[in-house]
């Protein structure tokens, strides 16, 4: 049976932000503060101008954190990555600092972003738009053939991005054959650094996302799946992630962002659910190889990758100073990372910055710096769980009220997951782009027909049972 797409009228988010006790405005100093900063703060003397950085972000996006170009250099590559240089219009023990720590991160809702920092420097002043000379940290890391980092370069400097670019348009060009000079070596040592990190034993989870969406007066959901262009780009970023860890890791102080290594038992369920899905996997294949060549778009590969999430548990930062943590990896990237290419959406970056720079320049890391560590990540876990909260609370809203009229109705579903044993489980619908508990008897991977049984906006609850 065919569906009409289904949306949602006007929505008010503004219970969703209450409930979440989401900032509204900044306070009178802190603007005041970041309103001056953006019309003092001098630019740094080194100028990186030449280099013809772009930014590569979603369509609608002004708070541009980094900017990227790639060189060939010797058989391999040299990227240079700026990004925003926040440190430099936050001054420490000041309103707008304590405001950012309030606040933590900037959080995402459908009708508008509460932000980190006031839009004066976010959108202004310390966003990489093109056209402008802006102060950033840039990081120059040259890579090897083979994908290996052979030499890191840090330095606070001017630079000029030439143009604003969308993950969308980016892919066009690439599948067209005709990506702009800067990035034209994005897609090849995109796929490199991929690779490598498959083989160290990355993970990452190719599963469709729920995205809410104007239409019109109202709302509505898609799922949309991850563009290559959008997998290369975080590459770069995973990339001058790693190579912070490693500075931090040398000089003996720092934040990581860590994540245990899957339990044991937990892969050896995951083995058993592959045989039962019918996913092949050979003994000599990491989990990410094997997520690697699945289409989610085939119901028993998408039930398998909704398995593998219950492997990336336990993610968080772990500060270090004089003794290297006993656990310093992310069991995700495979290899020690740290948060530090986002500083005007998340608080950590802007701290670990400062003591990279420091580290790489052989000075003392400043105390202002040094005395967040072990503070940050009490304040990231929390700003987190606000974040992941706003978004799943958002979705669950524009789902109860694109079905709130439709109770009684049939659905095509597929299964993803079930309660190992019990009644019930986990569907996707593909129109509208549902995810909802169903009671019954369900069987992962399985297609299925599922009545529509709950759908209270109030409470932002669907529920299904098998037809």
């Amino acid at each position: 049976m065919a569906y009409r797409r289904l949306h949602a009228e006007a929505i008010d988010f503004t219970g969703l932000r209450r409930e979440l006790e989401l900032p509204d405005g900044f306070p009178p100093a802190a603007q005041a503060q970041a309103v001056a900063a953006a019309a003092e703060v001098k630019l740094p003397d080194t100028d990186r101008t030449e280099l013809p950085f772009v930014t590569i972000d979603p369509p609608g996006s002004r708070d541009l954190d980094q900017a990227v170009c790639l060189f060939r250099r010797d058989g391999g590559y040299r990227v240079h990555y700026a990004i925003a240089d926040v440190a430099s219009y936050v001054v420490p023990d000041s309103p707008l600092e304590a405001e950012t720590w309030r606040r933590g991160q900037t959080v995402y809702l459908p009708d508008g972003k509460v932000p980190l920092h006031p839009q004066v420097l976010s959108e202004g002043a310390v966003s990489l738009l093109p056209g402008v000379d802006r102060a950033a940290v840039v990081w120059t890391i040259d890579v090897s053939a083979d994908g290996d980092t052979v030499g890191v370069r840090m330095e606070r400097a001017r630079v000029r991005s030439r143009a604003k670019l969308a993950y969308e348009g980016v892919q066009a060009d690439v599948d067209k054959g005709v990506l702009a000079e800067p990035i034209a070596l994005l897609p090849e040592l995109g796929r490199l650094l991929t690779a490598r990190g498959l083989e160290r034993g990355a993970i990452n989870l190719p599963m469709p996302e729920q995205e809410i969406e104007p239409d019109g007066t109202g709302w509505q959901l898609r799922l949309r799946a991850p563009l290559p262009a959008e997998e290369w780009n975080a590459q770069i970023s995973l990339l001058t992630g790693r190579a912070a860890a490693d500075i931090m890791l040398a000089g003996r102080i720092g934040l990581l962002r860590t994540m245990p290594a899957p339990d044991p038992e937990a892969v050896a369920r995951l083995r058993i659910a592959a045989k039962g899905l019918g996913v092949d996997w050979p003994v000599d294949m990491t989990v990410g190889q094997v997520l690697a060549g699945l289409d989610p778009a085939r119901p028993k590969d998408a039930a398998f990758v909704d398995e593998a999430a219950e492997l990336l548990r336990g993610a968080g930062y772990t500060p270090f100073a004089g003794q290297v943590p006993e656990q310093p990896e992310h069991s995700a990237v495979a290899a020690a990372y740290a948060h530090v290419t986002a500083p005007l959406r998340r608080l950590a970056d802007r701290y670990v910055t400062e003591v990279c720079l420091a580290l790489h320049d052989g000075r003392e890391v400043p105390a202002w710096a040094a005395a967040a560590l072990p503070e940050l990540p009490a304040v990231m876990s929390g700003t987190d769980r606000v974040s992941s909260a706003a978004e799943r609370g958002a979705i669950d809203l524009v789902e109860a009220t694109i079905l709130a009229n439709r109770i009684g109705e049939t659905f095509p579903a597929t299964v993803l997951d079930t309660n190992h044993g019990k009644p019930g489980g986990t569907v996707a619908l593909t129109e509208p782009a549902v995810r909802a508990r169903c009671d019954g008897q369900l069987t992962a991977g399985d297609q299925i027909t599922v009545r529509l049984t709950q759908a209270d906006p109030a409470k932002r609850l669907v529920r299904f049972t098998l037809a």
